[in-house]
């Protein structure tokens, strides 16, 4: 309740102004404030279908005025409030006659969505105060208001009233007009990471600076060209001075998990462009062709790209004979205004912007040149040059000198080509279907990755290869258990040769960091025991790690891996759509999966196939050949050869010569 002496102006307390009229007031501001005339001012929450009482017969809104506000406390953020300040037509004739007094109240309702939110405030008018003006002001705040947010539209509506009109309607500011203003710092929405740059000179690069509140997090960043460029993924915290260019902006934003924080848009060079603009110019390219226009005649068409957008003006000109290299004559009245076309961002993340010059002759070897605003000599020219003269010769030249070089390499690396012919004959020759394929579950398989690893295993099988999934195989796992079925796949797997497939997610890491910690508490249990030091009454049990099947795999590739084979029986897949890890802060995998090929897929699915194609052979190690290779004869074994020959023929020339002297 407020006395009567009280006014609004008193009450609500503006630090700041900003264009969009968006005011801090004190969080302890009263609820309803009522001015002179007005007193014991309550308010209450109000169906919005409830009739209005007897009592609202005496009061007649006449004004009406809604604003959003910021409730701020000491030290802490600022939430929104919906400011609803009405002008009240009293009738005192209908007051008590013996106390001068008389009950009254309004309805208010406020519409963020679809469903009225209303409240009523009730009061008492007093008769001596209002009886040189019969006008009172009501002032009712709302902290928090249900449903009102940031850029949301609020409608207000109040009764009793005998004007039709009397609606207030207003938008509430975005985050983008708040976050850039002084208001920021008081608002949680704005929670979102700035960036400073310092150039180094002489290392010749920018270094990044990442400043915040919450610098606890993680932050991710974006790399684009002007501020409405594409933004690419930036994980680096330093930026090459060469690629520096004045309309360089990032976009930075603290990762918290599921929910991202607001972005924030940051073009630290746009005041540097003086130091930075060469930058854009030596990256300026222009390509010119033919075109044909639909009068039969020619024209030459232009495309010029840079990494920033420019204001200049393009023209095209010929060269004559005798000329410096950088002369060309300009061609009157064909200038055209870049900033007059549109300009559009390519796969490269360049600017680019094309045009055409109509009524070109072809035969003079015509060109084109560009004058960039802020920069004192022009860039060009650059030509077009009429090849069709030479595209024959060029073509039959081309065609010899593929021809001589294929010879030639022919008697160079006739050894090496007809090594590779027999390796790549023994690949294509092994039948894929003899070698087995185990595909391992990750432990939070969802629909999702189920259907990945069901097309998966569909694909291995129409390759040819003998393939096992767990998820086929529940039944046997049922009867037998997780670890004896996989121990009869393993022995597929030598036996046949082949590879097991483990599926890594997110869920998957964490399951092998934990099994990988029990471990090492189970060795450490042991060795305790073993000692006696510590009795068994007060040790942990550690659980079964053999729950599921990937969790039985952990064992064998610890056991395979003591024993330098685990490359050799095990590799892992990650699906691109469920990665195990972000693409910026790659987190090292568990300890026991290092070492172990790594698959991303769909985009590896090529190379996955041949590594198992061309895996392990039958029962060994390493790859088995089809037949023994026979050494080839060298120079040295020839001239040995000759040599036995020789001392051969000298010993039986000795034995006839002895048997002779003998006889």
């Amino acid at each position: 309740m407020v006395s009567p002496g009280c006014s609004i102006g008193h009450v609500l307390l503006t630090i700041a102004m900003p264009a969009f009229a968006l005011e801090l007031i004190a969080h302890d501001v009263q609820e309803v404030v009522c001015s002179q005339g007005l007193s014991e001012c309550t308010v209450k929450d109000e169906s919005p279908i409830a009739l209005p009482g007897r009592k609202n017969n005496a009061v007649d809104i006449r004004d009406l005025k809604a604003q959003v506000k910021l409730c701020c406390e000491d030290g802490a953020m600022c939430p929104l409030c919906l400011v609803i300040d009405m002008l009240l037509s009293i009738q005192l004739s209908r007051a008590n006659s013996r106390t001068g007094q008389r009950a009254a109240s309004v309805k208010v309702c406020y519409t963020p969505s679809s469903l009225p939110i209303c409240k009523r405030v009730e009061f008492t008018v007093n008769r001596e105060t209002l009886a040189q003006q019969n006008k009172a002001h009501l002032s009712l705040v709302i902290k928090k208001p249900q449903g009102v947010s940031f850029s949301s539209r609020v409608q207000v509506s109040v009764h009793p009233t005998k004007q039709r009109h009397l609606i207030g309607e207003l938008v509430v500011p975005s985050l983008d007009e708040v976050c850039v203003s002084d208001l920021q710092e008081h608002i949680k929405e704005c929670n979102a990471p700035r960036l400073n740059s310092i150039v180094h000179q002489a290392r010749k690069l920018v270094q990044l600076e990442v400043v915040g509140r919450n610098s606890s997090l993680l932050d991710r960043m974006c790399l684009q060209y002007e501020r409405n460029g594409r933004c690419q993924p930036w994980c680096s915290m330093t930026v090459p001075l060469f690629s520096v260019t004045p309309c360089t902006c990032f976009q930075i934003w603290w990762d918290e998990g599921d929910q991202r924080s607001r972005r924030s848009v940051s073009c630290p060079f746009g005041d540097r462009a003086g130091v930075f603009q060469r930058t854009v110019w030596e990256n300026v390219t222009m390509s010119v062709v033919q075109g044909q226009m639909t009068s039969a005649g020619s024209m030459l068409l232009w495309s010029l790209s840079a990494p920033c957008r420019l204001e200049g003006e393009v023209w095209p000109c010929h060269r004559t004979q005798g000329a410096t290299e950088s002369w060309c004559e300009e061609t009157k009245g064909l200038r055209q205004q870049l900033s007059n076309g549109t300009w559009r961002q390519n796969s490269k993340g360049l600017w680019e912007i094309q045009g055409a010059f109509e009524g070109i002759n072809l035969q003079l070897s015509p060109c084109a040149m560009v004058k960039v605003k802020e920069r004192k000599n022009e860039l060009g020219p650059f030509c077009y040059n009429n090849t069709s003269r030479w595209r024959w010769p060029l073509l039959v030249f081309a065609l010899a000198l593929l021809i001589c070089s294929a010879v030639l390499l022919h008697y160079l690396l006739h050894d090496e080509v007809k090594g590779w012919a027999r390796r790549w004959y023994y690949d294509k020759c092994v039948k894929a279907g003899t070698r087995h394929v185990v595909l391992l579950s990750p432990p939070d398989a969802d629909d999702v990755v189920s259907r990945l690893m069901c097309g998966l295993g569909s694909l291995l099988c129409d390759r040819g290869f003998s393939v096992s999934v767990d998820q086929w195989s529940r039944t046997e796992q049922g009867s037998s258990g997780p670890l004896p079925w996989l121990h009869s796949q393993l022995l597929q797997v030598e036996r046949l040769g082949g590879r097991v497939i483990l599926v890594l997610t997110g869920k998957a890491r964490e399951r092998t960091e934990e099994w990988t910690h029990q471990q090492q508490q189970q060795q450490q249990q042991q060795h305790t025991e073993a000692k006696g030091k510590v009795q068994d009454k007060g040790l942990t049990r550690i659980t079964s790690p053999y729950s599921d099947v990937f969790t039985a795999s952990l064992s064998c590739v610890k056991a395979d891996k003591q024993l330098g084979r685990a490359r050799e029986r095990f590799l892992l897949v990650d699906f691109e759509s469920h990665p195990a890890h972000h693409p910026c802060h790659k987190k090292h995998l568990p300890e026991l999966f290092r070492g172990l090929p790594l698959f991303h897929l769909p985009s590896q699915r090529r190379a996955l196939l041949y590594d198992l194609a061309r895996g392990r052979g039958k029962g060994s190690g390493g790859r088995k050949r089809t037949e023994p290779l026979q050494k080839q004869p060298t120079a040295g074994d020839d001239e040995r050869r000759r040599r036995d020959v020789f001392v051969g023929k000298k010993q039986k020339q000795k034995a006839r010569t002895k048997e002779k002297t003998t006889n």
